[in-house]
């Protein structure tokens, strides 16, 4: 990584609450995103190639495509540092985000959180992926 794109990922971490338009938004997506992928570690170029495939689907904004890939590594070194947070408590996150703001429900795309799992070569991993986009179904649904 270059001295330039450090500089630049550092300062769009310190400032992305006033550089991005509904940065809060973005970040539920890129827990989702990041739940998905800490459970089987830290993700290679592969998987965060597809989290930026996605967040072009979504943004149609090549800036905002590479915040959410960005907030995602950060949320998954978030997970895997001793700091408190872990996956149970990323999905207590989630919950909790999706019954205060009820619209982020709609922001839940397990087909695109599909393609993460789709990278999974682990069989016990995979069935914990597929367990977790299966309750994310059923909280999108609000059951």
């Amino acid at each position: 990584m270059g001295l330039f794109s450090m500089i630049k990922r550092h300062l769009f971490n310190a400032f992305r609450e006033v550089l991005i338009y509904h940065h809060n938004s973005l970040e539920f997506r890129a827990k989702l995103f990041a739940l998905i992928i800490a459970v089987n570690g830290e993700g290679n170029d592969e998987v965060f190639d597809s989290v930026k495939a996605s967040g072009m689907a979504i943004y149609n904004d090549d800036d905002r495509a590479e915040a959410l890939v960005l907030t995602t590594k950060e949320i998954i070194a978030k997970v895997h540092d001793d700091n408190g947070l872990n996956e149970d408590l990323l999905i207590q996150d989630i919950v909790k985000e999706m019954k205060e703001v009820p619209r982020y429900r709609n922001k839940i795309n397990t087909r695109q959180l599909q393609k993460i799992v789709d990278f999974t070569t682990d069989d016990d991993i995979r069935s914990y992926q597929e367990n977790i986009l299966e309750f994310l179904d059923k909280a999108k649904a609000g059951a």
